[in-house]
């Protein structure tokens, strides 16, 4: 199977357990493989014949955005639903961060990997 991968996308969320994230909120980062047979575009060079990514990178940064979620890995399994929405997406792998966690003495950041099949 083929795949698209669209990593960086950024936006600001109220997703988190703690009462503060759902105020004050904190970037997210996205990162997603979307799988799909890519043969067709490959021959005719036609965006109908494919996935137009635009769409999805729009969608993800709209659902951080308006999302407000206690967990997320919550919000890494409505930006796979979402996703798996279009047709043609087989399986998608969303990779969901938290560059900077609300964790005393904790300077890494927190990741949420799922992969999700129709």
């Amino acid at each position: 199977m083929d795949s698209i991968q669209l990593t960086g996308i950024r936006s600001y969320g109220y997703t988190g357990y703690l009462a503060e994230e759902q105020v004050l909120g904190q970037w997210f980062e996205v990162d997603v493989m979307l799988w799909l047979d890519l043969s067709v575009a490959g021959r005719s060079d036609e965006i109908t014949d494919t996935i137009d990514y635009r769409s999805i990178i729009s969608n993800v940064k709209q659902l951080i955005k308006t999302a407000k979620f206690s967990l997320v890995e919550r919000l890494a399994e409505a930006i796979a639903d979402s996703i798996l929405e279009n047709d043609g997406i087989a399986q998608v792998k969303v990779r969901l961060s938290k560059p900077t966690a609300p964790i005393p003495d904790f300077e890494g950041k927190i990741t949420i990997e799922i992969t999700r099949s129709l």
